[in-house]
């Protein structure tokens, strides 16, 4: 399945649907779901990065159980917001699992979402490094994903005028 651009996953979502956001680490994938208005993202929940098969079998689960009409995936740009190595692996799959769940998906970027979270959690929240490890991949999804939905709101604000 080929990846859509975010202005067409988002036209193409029924009403309800949900959008299913993944931060692809190298040893967590953190995961983040909207709600069925597509306004707020919320950490799902992490699996751990495996074969794709046991990943998609996880990730398929929670796109049955919650509606989920899409999915966007962190895409690594380098620092100069270039395509580097990273992002085309990242890129490669994203198509590799869009194609497998039969679902529809884009990239984000997603170049500061950990450093973010990271931060937020050691400044406000005073969190062990342990207990960030724990929390920090399905945070970062939810950046992430938050970001997509802000985007867009904005996007279609100025047509309801």
């Amino acid at each position: 399945m080929a990846l859509f651009n975010m202005a067409q996953l988002m036209e193409e979502l029924s009403p309800g649907q949900r959008l299913l956001g993944i931060d692809p680490g190298s040893r967590i994938i953190g995961l983040a779901l909207s709600d069925v208005m597509r306004m707020v993202a919320s950490p799902c929940g992490v699996v751990k990065r495996g074969k794709l098969s046991v990943v998609a079998d996880e990730i398929q689960k929670i796109i049955s159980r919650e509606d989920v009409g899409g999915m966007v995936v962190g895409l690594p740009l380098s620092l100069d917001g270039s395509f580097g190595p990273a992002a085309q692996a990242a890129r490669d799959w994203a198509l590799a699992l869009s194609g497998r769940l039969e679902i529809r998906a884009a990239v984000w970027d997603e170049r500061f979402s950990s450093s973010v979270v990271n931060r937020l959690l050691v400044g406000e929240a005073d969190l062990s490094r342990k207990r960030r490890q724990e929390v920090v991949d399905k945070l970062a999804a939810a950046y992430m994903l938050q970001g997509v939905l802000d985007h867009h709101a904005l996007r279609i604000a100025p047509e309801q005028e």
